[in-house]
């Protein structure tokens, strides 16, 4: 299987279309269609479906661009790290993280290096803890910053000194915005806009005493400005993380914290017996020093 012709299906699956693809690949159309069609008599599939309302893709197609994509990612990524230079530090630090204050720490310390080595650029990728150590596992992302537990026989970690703390956001008119804190009972049966992972949502359903099932749960959120969209719009009361959306000046919208205070740590994660690029390893040696600065 040819890398390039992996990438032109991935154009044609991004643009559903043979001929604006064809277009940005600078190939005729008659080319890409013979590409494409030997790629599906070599896998012995039909990976496209033309119609008139453009390309869809079958199901053998939809694995296909999954698989692909995570190939084209890891080949510019290897391709990145072999092009670097070896007098001048430069290239990009892949990290994945969930949506945490601690995001504070790696942004630190990328601007501490960014003075000397000017050329180090940044790569984040904002997701759960699961996609984050998938990725890490793939080769895709160098370092994770993740709130779940983790196989400390396959990763090496820092533990981040700060802590995220739970909290509810809501519109100021709405019922529970009089009190200056919530008890976690106030939430019963009340409307929930929660986090996805599915650790966050049972440890909720554990401090209210139900199951999961039984919280009356109105939308799921994975970035927590679309769950604050949700809590403006009146659709329910967003669980989240406090110091993540700004609810100062002529915001609609109002942070109360839980009583007794709920707190939740991160780690910073990355592979054992990684063999790092220059860049990366110099930012784990800055993010080191840093992190253990702030204990």
């Amino acid at each position: 299987m040819d890398i390039r012709v992996l990438k032109y299906f991935l154009a044609v699956a991004r643009e559903q279309s043979y001929s604006i693809a064809a277009e940005r690949l600078h190939l005729s159309q008659p080319t890409l269609s013979r590409q494409l069609k030997e790629l599906e008599e070599e896998l012995g599939k039909t990976l496209l479906i033309r119609s008139n309302k453009g390309v869809t893709l079958t199901e053998e197609g939809m694995i296909l661009r999954k698989r692909a994509e995570e190939i084209a990612e890891l080949l510019d990524k290897a391709e990145q790290e072999v092009k670097q230079s070896s007098e001048t530090i430069s290239g990009k630090v892949y990290i994945g993280a969930g949506e945490t204050h601690a995001i504070k720490l790696i942004a630190d310390t990328a601007r501490k290096l960014q003075k000397e080595h000017p050329y180090i650029s940044y790569s984040i990728y904002s997701a759960d803890g699961a996609d984050v150590t998938d990725r890490l596992d793939k080769g895709l992302i160098d370092f994770g910053l993740i709130f779940q537990s983790y196989d400390i026989t396959k990763y090496e970690s820092i533990e981040i000194p700060l802590k995220d703390k739970f909290g509810v956001l809501m519109r100021r008119d709405a019922e529970l915005a009089k009190k200056d804190k919530l008890h976690i009972s106030d939430l019963a049966n009340k409307p929930l806009i929660v986090p996805r992972q599915a650790n966050h949502s049972y440890l909720i359903a554990k401090m209210l005493g139900t199951e999961k099932e039984n919280m009356n749960i109105t939308a799921e959120y994975n970035l927590v400005y679309n769950g604050s969209v949700m809590a403006s719009e009146g659709m329910g009361y967003c669980i989240c993380f406090d110091k993540l959306i700004n609810v100062t000046g002529e915001s609609n919208m109002c942070f109360k914290p839980l009583e007794p205070e709920i707190e939740a740590g991160c780690n910073f994660v990355w592979k054992k017996h990684t063999v790092f690029t220059k860049a990366a390893e110099l930012f784990l040696k800055q993010f080191k020093q840093d992190a253990e600065m702030m204990k």
